[in-house]
């Protein structure tokens, strides 16, 4: 029985209105659309920047491996 009024104290805890107000925030329109050239320069912007130092340290890491054995082993 406990369990079951544990439980709906819960719940009504959830469902009581918050303390604090919600924020009035509304959206409207832009002001300067933005056409679909300016979007995919943006997006490949966006892409390069998260992807290239990716695929550079891909590329490199071989090359890190490679250095990092034959310093440990030098007769390999």
């Amino acid at each position: 029985m406990w369990g079951f009024q544990g439980g709906s104290r819960l719940l009504a805890t959830m469902l009581r209105a918050p303390r604090v107000p919600r924020a009035g925030v509304t959206s409207k329109p832009p002001e300067h659309p933005i056409s679909a050239g300016e979007q995919a320069i943006a997006l490949a912007a966006m892409f390069t920047c998260f992807l290239a130092p990716t695929a550079w340290v891909l590329a490199h890491v071989f090359n890190t491996l490679t250095k990092a054995c034959t310093l440990h082993n030098p007769l390999s």
